[in-house]
């Protein structure tokens, strides 16, 4: 582990197979990291601090900031191409390492629509792609205006820098509106607001694209927020009806196509219901790196998005995208209220006894409420029908009663250890 000023760095993996910077030391990075060592590959991070979920588990970390020229740089120097964990690198800093040769993927021209939501808004409007109303807000005036062209029914958004629900605001009056636009432009913020949308559920759709053109993409699924956060992604999303589902698929890749995407992209829509009465799709975010929707993959893929990103940015051919399971649910396990008095090791331990099947993915991290320390993926069965919902709600609560369990160290449907019984019905 290096700082930034440090020299003795290696460069180069000794075996002379491919080295990866990745800008960024969060769970994503660890878990790309997971895949780059059974690809016989190397991982650079970037982390913030020595005790970040990859920088935990690399041998190969740079200590510095993602905003910190030189500390990017120091990352870049040596290895094979440059990506991220998250979007946050300033645009300058890349154009000036695409510049000087330094294969950046995706570029800084593919990833701004992942950085600023207005830019991507405008784009993915030029291309005809289904979005909500919206428009940039550079004053009160514009906030007025658009409340009263949406009947009020506005979210007002930063345009920049937000993250797991941060960043958006829904206001309830024309005044609660001017009040955060007014805060937030006089602090800098570049702000946005586009209509509230009546949407049905929230879906994603997790695509890959290489330098080379070739994509590949995962099935749709479902995911479900709770305060803004991933809470459970469910692969492939229940009811989608065929035509939609492909449609989804095609739009994703085409995007991936026109802004220039290298490596992995997750669109993420609402779906929505028509004046004819039939389910549609809207954009709402797009994210140029692994995504929380994406880490059912891990266990239920033939290929992880994880091991696809680096195939991606290193030009490889992508792998097979095809499920090993008829359906796969993902549980984020968030940090509790108060954090247990039992180990997680001890939690492990249980979860292991009472479903051995479940797959436990954790990040490293200390808990506090709220924070995303690891998640559960659980596989079905496979005479299960990924259509129907009673069934896909079993394996559903099964991944949610596991991570519920990591994460607050008690059984939310009463189950006692000692009997092998429950005492109370799981709600989801």
């Amino acid at each position: 582990m290096n700082d930034v000023n440090d020299d003795s760095r290696i460069r180069r993996n000794p075996l002379g197979t491919p080295v990866v910077a990745m800008i960024g030391g969060g769970q994503l990075a660890r878990m790309t990291h997971q895949s780059a060592v059974a690809l016989g590959q190397t991982l650079r991070v970037l982390a913030a601090d020595p005790q970040d979920p990859a920088a935990q588990v690399t041998p190969d970390a740079v200590i510095g900031a993602h905003d910190d020229p030189a500390a990017v740089r120091a990352a870049a120097e040596g290895a094979d191409v440059m990506t991220f964990d998250h979007e946050h690198v300033p645009p300058e800093i890349l154009l000036e390492l695409e510049a000087d040769g330094i294969a950046v993927r995706p570029r800084a021209s593919a990833l701004i629509h992942a950085q600023d939501k207005l830019v991507m808004r405008r784009a993915l409007a030029e291309i005809g792609a289904p979005v909500p109303a919206f428009t940039g807000i550079d004053s009160l005036e514009d906030v007025r205006r658009f409340h009263a062209e949406q009947q009020g029914q506005i979210v007002l958004k930063s345009a920049r820098g937000g993250y797991d629900g941060k960043g958006v605001w829904m206001p309830d009056s024309l005044e609660e509106a001017e009040r955060i636009a007014a805060e937030q432009l006089e602090a800098g913020v570049p702000m946005m607001a586009e209509a509230k949308v009546p949407w049905t559920r929230e879906l994603s759709a997790m695509v890959a694209r290489s330098p080379f053109g070739q994509g590949a993409v995962w099935p749709v699924v479902e995911t479900v927020q709770r305060e803004g956060i991933c809470a459970v992604a469910i692969a492939p999303a229940t009811g989608l009806p065929d035509d939609l589902r492909s449609a989804v698929q095609a739009t994703a890749l085409k995007l991936a196509q026109h802004l220039d995407v290298t490596g992995v992209m997750a669109v993420e829509l609402f779906e929505v219901i028509g004046t004819d009465g039939r389910p549609g799709v809207l954009v709402n975010e797009l994210a140029m790196r692994p995504h929380n929707s994406g880490h059912w993959t891990m266990d239920g893929a033939m290929t992880s998005q994880f091991e696809q990103h680096l195939r991606a940015v290193l030009d490889y051919p992508l792998g097979s995208t095809v499920p090993v399971a008829p359906v796969t649910v993902m549980a984020n396990v968030l940090g509790a209220p108060e954090t247990p008095e039992m180990s997680m090791d001890e939690r492990v331990h249980h979860l292991a006894a009472r479903f051995p099947h479940a797959k436990v993915h954790l990040y490293g991290k200390s808990e506090r409420p709220g924070r995303k320390i690891g998640h559960v993926n659980v596989l079905s069965d496979p005479g299960v029908d990924p259509d129907d919902a009673d069934q896909v709600g079993a394996v559903r609560a099964v991944a949610e009663l596991a991570a519920h369990w990591l994460s607050h160290g008690v059984w939310a449907d009463g189950w006692d250890p000692h009997t092998g019984a429950a005492v109370a019905d799981f709600h989801r």
